[in-house]
């Protein structure tokens, strides 16, 4: 058995590959990650092809721009073709379709005034430099980037900049994964959880998968060694039908997470109900501006309206998503829908699993 360069403990892999034989003994397990890190570092690692063929890899709602709805999409459009707006927005987003095919990079093609940011903290200094124009932030991704838009919004009301708001369409992890549990073709039977999402909320928030639902939960990190572990921890209580929440992660997440991250993102934000691609809307899943913000939200501010939708003809992700099937099986895959012409966000993603079958080879 050869390990990919990428490992950088050969030794630790290949003892962790054995722990895992042992552990299944001969008996199956189905998981999903549920973090676009993870999607991405299992595929370039080359681990898939090292694990047992009775160990089934599925790629959750863990990447922020595949999970993002057809009516978010239609919102983003809205956004760009008002007068006097400047729609800042993570690369990634630029080119998702929206519900007629249409993206932010068509309406950016077509004059709308769309900028790219790699932080919010970016889009608040286009506001300063564009005093005549509201700059309008997409507010999208899990706990992990909540706190720093946050952090943005609280400088903006400190420096008194009047022409910044965001439309906040942040996602919260633990009630995906109580609605993918809820789903009766769920055949997930142990959850690597997201290790940066956890660097904040800590262990606590999952768990009601050991406690409701019997089900392993293993914070895990990115390398393959922090992968195989954490592998190896799930195939282990499900053999000795003792499923708890797990951190196999230390190094960089606490069992407590980080109360002041959570604290800021508590004092700007309030859990609403959200669109999901795929599990549809999901109560308190979201992330809503309080009301003393108002001033700082796009959706009152605007009135800017989520619409009715119709999905993406032809385009399957959302039962990727909930991994009911895998990329290759989408009809649309490899074919009509490549990186160079996506149909759907997850082709999109450099997260997105769809991404990571095309361009890893297991076509």
């Amino acid at each position: 058995m050869q390990l990919n360069s990428a490992f950088q403990a050969p030794q630790l892999c290949r003892a962790l590959l054995q722990r895992l034989e042992t552990a299944l003994d001969g008996h199956s397990m189905r998981f999903m990650e549920v973090c676009g890190t993870h999607t991405v570092a299992i595929f370039q690692s080359g681990l898939r092809s090292l694990l047992p063929a009775s160990v089934t890899h599925l790629s959750g709602p863990g990447c922020p721009v595949c999970v993002t709805h057809d009516a978010e999409v239609a919102a983003f459009l809205d956004l760009a073709g008002r007068d006097k707006v400047i729609v800042a927005t993570f690369g990634d987003l630029l080119r998702v379709p929206g519900p007629d095919g249409r993206s932010l990079k068509h309406a950016q093609a077509q004059g709308a005034r769309v900028e790219i940011v790699y932080s919010a903290l970016d889009a608040l200094a286009l506001a300063k430099n564009n005093p005549g124009d509201l700059v309008v932030f997409l507010g999208i991704g899990f706990e992990t980037t909540a706190p720093t838009v946050a952090a943005t919004l609280l400088t903006a009301r400190q420096k008194k900049i009047e022409n910044f708001c965001v439309l906040s369409l942040h996602k919260l992890v633990p009630p995906a994964l109580r609605a993918l549990l809820d789903d009766a073709s769920c055949a997930v039977e142990a959850f690597l959880l997201p290790g940066h999402v956890s660097t904040v909320l800590g262990l606590a928030p999952y768990a009601f998968l050991a406690d409701e639902y019997h089900m392993p939960g293993v914070v895990g990190g990115f390398e393959p060694a922090d992968v195989l572990l954490a592998l190896c921890i799930m195939a282990e209580q499900l053999r000795d039908r003792a499923p708890a929440v797990i951190n196999a992660y230390p190094r960089a997440v606490s069992d407590t997470g980080n109360a002041r991250a959570r604290a800021l993102m508590e004092q700007f934000f309030t859990p609403s109900d959200a669109l999901w691609r795929g599990l549809g809307r999901i109560p308190r899943s979201g992330l809503a501006l309080r009301p003393e913000y108002a001033d700082l939200d796009a959706l009152i501010r605007l009135d800017l309206r989520l619409p009715e939708t119709r999905p993406l003809p032809g385009c399957r992700c959302g039962q990727v998503l909930k991994g009911q099937i895998r990329p290759p099986q989408c009809p649309l895959f490899g074919k009509k829908c490549t990186p160079a012409t996506p149909v759907g966000p997850c082709m999109v993603s450099t997260e997105g699993s769809c991404a990571a079958y095309f361009k890893y080879g297991e076509q």
